[in-house]
């Protein structure tokens, strides 16, 4: 029996975005200029984010970020938008 992969990455996907959001939400609370912000500027912010509050993550959560790029989180921005 082999586990379907597929589900598994968009498993991940689908939780990294939740996560993104979350960091968002959190972001333009704490600095609601960045509502005009280009996602390219939304998306540093978040990973510089994501980079101070690492340790207060769960180790899932963790996982998930740990190797995380700005280009990435772009991309969930981005996709997101859709």
């Amino acid at each position: 029996m082999t586990q379907n992969n597929t589900t598994t990455e968009e498993n991940k996907s689908d939780e990294k975005r939740k996560l993104i959001n979350k960091f968002l939400m959190r972001l333009t609370k704490e600095q609601p200029q960045m509502y005009y912000a280009t996602t390219g500027e939304i998306s540093r912010s978040i990973h510089t984010m994501i980079k101070e509050h690492t340790n207060r993550l769960s180790v899932e959560e963790q996982a998930l970020v740990r190797r995380m790029s700005i280009e990435e989180i772009e991309g969930l921005l981005g996709f997101h938008a859709r």
